[in-house]
């Protein structure tokens, strides 16, 4: 069961093949027994799981047919989940159970899915590697030398090995499909507004966008559609009709416009990468889409504007973690300030440091204006880049990141860390929607086509990475696990 699509699954829990107990049981058997060497999970909710997957069979035995009713998932450590440690990947949260559940848990609960715990993630989703939790790295299941991507790695890993059919991520800068890319997964990041962002803990308020993670576009789909809606608890939620996204998935390809931004084929992209991205461009074209080069002329100006803007806004979202209200508290604070400096001294590590200084600093009388509004005014540049492009195509394809996943440690300069995100962050400052999809392997590590669209596109980017899985098998391979018996 552990590499049957979410899709798949629900077929057969329909069929009777198995019950919800059953698959809960054998997913939690094999996390228990595999996961200590990927560490893809902080928290598993094994008594919680069991007792709800009962409830679903009960359910279902009643005439219950939600779609998605009875099917286990996991759900990063980023979103509220009440009575359960919600700690961000951080020693700051490590004690932190959640009073309430963020919308998204909650609609997947009212759509009867089973959370089997919360995943590993860079500490505050701050990172390209997840590296930097708390609760140590997590390993990609396709190569335990190597990184799963961030910050949605544990998420990523989970989907990989089996652990589970999908996942919850969120996206700031490229973490839903970087990880996506990395561990051979299929990861989609909604236009910003499209999935609440209520009680998922801010890092930047106008980038995090959460989304789903699973093995196939079709089974996106259908988490998409779950937790996809405006929310009045979240002022920053779009009030837009939700729409089938299954409904579009087999649409032919015949006609549709493909641009490949000549910035993203450029210096700084792996062979090996660019090779497997211009194969699944050949799929497409043999599908009967038309393909052109663009331009995304600002797109060089990303990083440095996201790393301006994007501390500014943890600088601020960061700053409520003081010791008094919750979270990690220093002990025998001599006084008020010492609670403060020893309390985030001890709470935060070394990336979320780094990360509200400079953002502090940009922030500060003298550097607002010369820092961030300036990057502000990139912001919309960015923006329009890719607006003028829509004008001449459908959808822009290229890789999700320059390299397969890295050695576990090969990253020692920050610099070169944020520079992995160099085709992800841009789409983050514009808003729009992306898509990555597993397109080939360099050695046994894989390679993630990026697929993006307008703002609400998301209908046609699922079709468009549909038509690839439905013509490939990349997203059918599944890596095997040192510890498995076979």
């Amino acid at each position: 069961m552990h590499d049957m699509t979410l899709t798949e699954l629900a077929r057969s829990l329909k069929a009777g093949d198995f019950s919800s107990r059953e698959l809960t049981t054998s997913l939690l058997d094999r996390i228990e027994r595999l996961d200590g060497g990927i560490n893809s999970f902080i928290t598993v909710t094994r008594d919680r799981a069991l007792e709800a997957a009962d409830a679903a069979d009960k359910a279902r035995a009643a005439g219950d047919d939600r779609p998605l009713a009875g099917l286990p998932l996991a759900i990063k450590d980023i979103f509220c989940t009440q009575g359960v440690r919600t700690s961000c990947g951080s020693k700051m949260l490590d004690n932190f159970q959640a009073p309430y559940d963020a919308t998204v848990v909650e609609k997947l609960q009212a759509a009867g899915m089973i959370s089997l715990g919360k995943t590993n993630m860079d500490e505050f989703a701050m990172g390209s590697s997840n590296e930097n939790s708390f609760y140590g790295p997590v390993k990609n299941p396709w190569d335990a030398t190597a990184v799963p991507g961030g910050s949605s790695g544990g998420s990523a890993a989970a989907v990989a090995a089996g652990f589970a059919p999908a996942a919850l991520g969120t996206d700031t800068g490229g973490s839903i499909r970087q990880p996506a890319a990395f561990c051979g997964i299929t990861g989609l990041k909604p236009t910003y507004g499209r999935v609440s962002r209520y009680g998922m803990v801010a890092f930047a308020s106008s980038l995090d966008q959460g989304g789903p993670m699973a093995r196939s576009a079709e089974d996106c789909a259908h988490l998409l559609g779950a937790i996809a809606g405006h929310d009045l608890r979240d002022s920053t939620s779009v009030a837009r009709v939700v729409p089938d996204y299954l409904a579009e998935l087999d649409t032919p390809l015949a006609g549709l416009k493909i641009g490949l931004p000549k910035e993203y084929f450029g210096d700084g992209l792996d062979s090996e990468v660019e090779s497997a991205i211009r194969e699944a461009i050949q799929v497409y074209e043999s599908l009967g889409a038309k393909v052109c080069e663009v331009s995304l002329p600002h797109t060089h100006l990303a990083v440095p504007a996201y790393y301006v803007i994007a501390p500014a806004e943890a600088s601020s979202n960061l700053s409520r973690y003081d010791g008094v209200r919750f979270g990690h508290r220093c002990d025998n604070p001599a006084d008020l300030e010492d609670l403060y400096k020893r309390t985030r001294a001890e709470g935060f590590g070394d990336e979320v440091k780094r990360r509200i200084l400079i953002g502090t600093h940009t922030l500060s009388e003298g550097f607002f204006d010369a820092y961030y509004r300036k990057a502000q005014q990139v912001r919309r540049l960015i923006r329009q880049d890719f607006l003028d492009a829509f004008d001449e195509v459908d959808v822009l394809m290229g890789p999700a990141a320059p390299t397969p996943a890295f050695d576990l440690g090969a990253k020692k300069d920050p610099v070169s860390m944020y520079l992995q995100d160099i085709y992800t962050i841009a789409i983050n400052l514009a808003g729009i929607p992306g898509i990555s999809v597993p397109a080939g392997f360099a050695g046994k590590r894989p390679i993630g086509l990026q697929i993006l669209g307008q703002h609400f596109a998301e209908s046609q980017l699922l079709n468009v990475a549909h038509q690839f899985q439905q013509a490939t098998d990349w997203h059918r391979r599944t890596p095997s696990l040192d510890q498995e018996t076979t």
